[in-house]
C-alpha cells in the first residue's frame, strides 16, 4: 500500500487546542536541509527484536530470503516516492546491487543502506522544491491540448533531470488547474502550491532517525501482511491515550497514503458518522478553523501535524476540504463543515426502529437493529457490574421491546461495522441459535479452537435478515457467516471486506531495557478466523444470499486488494445442524429482487451513480485544457444535480439552493434504499416460508 506513515489514530482532542494554521514544527527544531540522518545501536536492537517476535508469534512463518528482500526494497522505495516523482533512474541503479541483501540487513539490524536511501530522497526533495518555485513564477498555457497521467506506479523512473522536470511541469499544471476550477486565479493557485510543497519540504527536513526507521520497518512488515505494523513511541502514546480517554473530535480514524491524509474508518456516533459527509477512503486535503478561518492545504503534511489542525474542543467548528474516493483521480474538491463533539458510548450502541410497509397486498411490520460495532465494557465486565453495557445485552433488550410490538421479522444492519469484540460476535449469534459452534480460530502453532454459543437457549426464532456492505469486517463477518451457515437467516447487501485475521499488540520496551529511551510497539497477526463450515473469511469475506450493487470492486477496496494479505484457505468443517435449507428459497428471493428493481427509478438512479463513479475511477489520463476541464466539471455537476432532484422528488424531499432541508443521501428509513429493499426481501422470505 502507498504509505509514508502507517499509523492509524483516532481524531481526538485529549484537551489540546487546535493549532494555529501553520506547519507544526517540533519544539526547538532547527531545520537543516543538509543534515544526514544516521541510525544508532538502539534501532538495530529494536529491528532484531521485531524479527524475533515475527519468527515466534506471527501466523505466517515467512522466512527472510532474497525474494522477500526484493519486495522489501520495492516497498521501501514506494513508501518514500510512491509515484516515482523524486528519485532518478540513476539513483535506483545505485542501490540496485543491494536489492537481494535486505533480508541480511534485517537479520543483522543493519540500517546503513535504508538510511542512505532516505538521505538521497531528502536531497532530491530539496532539488524539487527549487524547481517548483521557479516553475510557478510564470502562468501555464491552459489553451493547449496536453494531457496528464497522475498514476506513475507502473511507469519507469525518470532517466534524467530534464525528464523529471517535464513530469513535474505537467503535474503542477494539473494541480494549478484543479485549484483554478474552484474559483481562484493562477496567482492564488501558484501561491497555494508553493506553500503546499514548502510545507512538505519542512516535514521531510524534520525527520529524525525514529521517523526513518518507522518508514523502513513498516515497509518490511507490510510485505508480511497488511495488518502487522510498527508504532513508534510517539504514535504508541497517542494510540494508548485514544483508547483510554473519552473521544472528542470529528470521530474518524486516519492514515497517511503518499502525500494524502486518508480516512481509514468512521467512528460510530461521531460528528462524521452523523453528518454522512465524510466516508472511508475519502482524502482530506485542507483544514480550516471556524466558519471563516483560512483553509490550510495539508497535502504532503505529516499525519500527526494534520491531526493537530483537526483536533479541537467540543462545540467548535472545523471545515475540511476533501476528495471523494468514489470520484477517482479527477475528483472535484468539496468543502464540508463538522462540529467537534464528544463521542459517547450511547451513540455508538445498537439502536432499533420499526418500519411498516405494504407488500404484495399485505402489511408488514419489521424491526431493524442498527449495529455500528461489536462493543463491550471490559472494565465493567471485569468488576462484575450488573448493568455493564455490551452488544449482546443491548440487542437482547431491543429485541424484547420489538417482540412486544409484534414484529413480523427482524433485520440486523451491519453496514459500516468494522468489527470489535470477538466474544460479542459469538454471544450475539447465540441469541438466534439454540446451541453449537460459531467460529473456528487457528493459531500460528496450527492449533484450532472452536468457539461455541455459551447459551443453550434461542432468544429470537422469527424470520431474520442481515444487511452487509464492503465495510462490514472481522466480527461482522463472523456473525453473518454463522447466520448463513446455519441457514438461520438471509444475508442481504454487498460482499463484506474479507478480514479474517487476529492481531495482538507487543510492547517492545518490555524486551529492550533502556532507562533513557522508550521503544515502540508491534501489532502482529497471530491467528485466522474460519467459518463453522471450514472456509476462511480471509480475502473472500461473506457473499450475500441476495446481492446489491457495490460502489467498490474487490481490487479497489477490501482485503483482497492488499497484495500481502494472507491467502484464503479452509479447514475441516465442525459438527452443526442447519435450521433451514435456504438453497431453494434464495433463487426465488433473488429473482423477485431483480424483477422489482428492473423498473424501479430510485434503484436505477443509484446504479447510474455507482457506474458513473466506477467509470470516473477508471480514467487515468486528464486534459490540461482549462475549457475542456470546465466543461467536464459542469457536466458532472449537472448530472449530479439532476439525479439528486429526481431522487428528492421520488422521496418527497425539498432541496433549496446550496442547502438541503433533508439530505437525500442521508440514511434513514425513508431515504435508505438498501434498507427499504432489504425489508421487501424479508417480506418475500416470510411469504415463501408461509407458502
Amino acid at each position: 500500500m502507498k504509505k509514508l506513515l502507517l499509523f492509524f489514530i483516532l481524531i481526538t482532542s485529549f484537551g489540546l487546542q487546535a493549532q494555529n494554521p501553520e506547519l507544526v514544527l517540533k519544539k526547538d527544531h532547527k531545520i537543516d536541509s543538509t543534515k544526514i540522518i544516521i541510525p544508532d545501536e538502539f534501532y538495530k536492537r529494536e529491528e532484531q527484536v521485531i524479527v524475533q517476535l515475527l519468527n515466534f508469534y506471527h501466523y505466517k512463518k515467512q522466512p527472510l530470503s532474497d525474494s522477500l528482500s526484493s519486495v522489501v526494497f520495492d516497498e521501501y522505495l514506494k513508501a518514500l516516492d510512491f509515484n516515482k516523482s523524486y528519485f532518478l533512474k540513476s539513483d535506483i541503479e545505485k542501490f540496485e546491487p543491494f536489492r537481494n541483501k535486505f533480508d541480511d540487513f534485517i537479520k543483522e539490524g543493519n540500517l546503513e543502506i535504508p538510511f542512505s536511501i532516505f538521505n538521497l530522497f531528502k536531497k532530491r526533495v530539496n532539488e524539487r522544491i527549487e524547481y517548483i518555485k521557479a516553475s510557478l513564477k510564470n502562468e501555464f498555457d491552459f489553451t493547449t491540448n496536453e494531457t496528464y497521467k497522475p498514476d506513475r506506479e507502473k511507469e519507469d523512473w525518470a532517466k534524467d533531470e530534464n525528464e523529471l522536470n517535464e513530469i513535474w511541469r505537467l503535474r503542477l499544471k494539473n494541480e494549478a488547474l484543479q485549484i483554478i476550477l474552484t474559483g481562484k486565479d493562477f496567482q492564488k493557485a501558484a501561491s497555494d502550491l508553493v506553500k503546499r510543497y514548502q510545507n512538505f519540504h519542512k516535514v521531510i527536513l524534520q525527520y529524525e532517525a525514529e521517523d526513518v526507521f518507522s518508514i523502513y520497518i513498516n515497509s518490511f512488515l507490510q510485505t508480511i501482511d497488511p495488518h502487522t505494523d510498527y508504532f513508534s513511541p510517539v504514535n504508541s502514546d497517542n494510540f494508548n491515550i485514544a483508547m483510554k480517554l473519552s473521544l472528542e473530535g470529528i470521530g474518524a480514524q486516519l492514515r497517511q497514503e503518499g502525500d494524502y491524509t486518508v480516512v481509514a474508518s468512521i467512528v460510530p456516533g461521531g460528528p462524521a458518522a452523523k453528518s454522512n459527509l465524510l466516508h472511508e477512503e475519502d482524502k482530506i486535503i485542507g483544514v480550516a478553523q471556524g466558519e471563516d478561518g483560512e483553509m490550510v492545504d495539508v497535502i504532503g503534511w505529516r499525519l500527526d501535524d494534520t491531526i493537530q489542525l483537526i483536533r479541537g474542543k467540543k462545540g467548535t467548528i472545523v471545515r475540511l476540504q476533501i476528495l471523494k474516493k468514489e470520484e477517482g483521480d479527477n475528483a472535484i474538491p468539496r468543502e464540508i463543515k463538522l462540529v467537534r463533539d464528544q463521542i459517547k458510548l450511547d451513540e455508538q450502541a445498537a439502536k432499533s426502529e420499526i418500519i411498516n410497509f405494504d407488500h404484495e397486498g399485505k402489511n408488514f411490520k419489521l424491526g431493524v437493529i442498527k449495529l455500528p460495532s461489536f462493543y463491550t465494557d471490559f472494565e465493567g465486565q471485569r468488576l462484575n457490574k450488573p448493568d455493564y453495557r455490551s452488544t449482546t445485552r443491548d440487542v437482547k433488550n431491543l429485541i424484547s421491546k420489538l417482540k412486544e410490538e409484534k414484529i413480523d421479522g427482524l433485520l440486523i444492519d451491519l453496514r459500516g461495522n468494522g468489527g470489535g469484540s470477538l466474544q460479542e460476535a459469538i454471544q450475539l449469534t447465540g441469541l438466534f441459535i439454540k446451541e453449537g459452534p460459531v467460529v473456528q480460530v487457528r493459531n500460528a502453532q496450527n492449533i484450532i479452537e472452536v468457539d461455541r454459543d455459551p447459551d443453550p437457549t434461542i432468544f429470537y426464532e422469527g424470520p431474520l435478515g442481515v444487511i452487509t456492505d464492503r465495510f462490514s469486517a472481522s466480527a461482522s463477518e463472523i456473525f453473518s457467516a454463522a447466520i448463513q451457515d446455519y441457514g438461520r437467516g438471509i444475508i442481504i447487501g454487498e460482499k463484506t471486506y474479507g478480514k479474517g485475521t487476529v492481531q495482538n499488540l507487543y510492547d517492545l520496551s518490555m524486551m529492550i531495557r533502556n532507562n533513557e529511551r522508550k521503544a515502540g510497539q508491534l501489532k502482529l497477526t497471530q491467528a485466522k478466523f474460519y467459518r463453522i463450515n471450514g472456509s476462511s473469511t480471509q480475502r473472500k469475506g461473506v457473499f450475500p444470499d441476495v446481492i446489491f450493487p457495490s460502489q467498490y470492486d474487490e481490487d479497489e477496496f477490501g482485503e483482497s486488494s492488499r497484495p500481502s494479505a494472507l491467502p484464503w484457505d479452509q479447514i475441516n468443517t465442525t459438527q452443526f445442524s442447519k435450521y433451514l435449507d435456504l438453497n431453494k428459497v434464495i433463487p426465488i428471493l433473488q429473482k423477485k429482487h431483480e424483477d422489482r428493481t428492473k423498473n424501479d427509478i430510485e434503484y436505477q438512479l443509484i446504479v447510474d451513480e455507482i457506474n458513473e463513479n466506477k467509470q470516473a475511477r477508471k480514467q487515468k489520463e486528464f486534459s490540461l485544457n482549462l475549457e475542456t476541464r470546465k466543461k467536464q466539471k459542469e457536466e458532472a455537476e449537472a448530472k449530479k444535480k439532476k439525479r439528486d432532484e429526481e431522487k428528492a422528488k421520488l422521496l418527497g424531499i425539498k432541496i433549496e439552493e446550496k442547502k438541503e432541508v433533508e439530505n437525500p443521501n442521508q440514511n434513514n428509513s425513508k431515504t435508505d434504499y438498501q434498507l427499504k429493499e432489504s425489508g421487501r426481501i424479508i417480506a418475500d422470505f416470510i411469504i415463501a416460508k408461509v407458502g
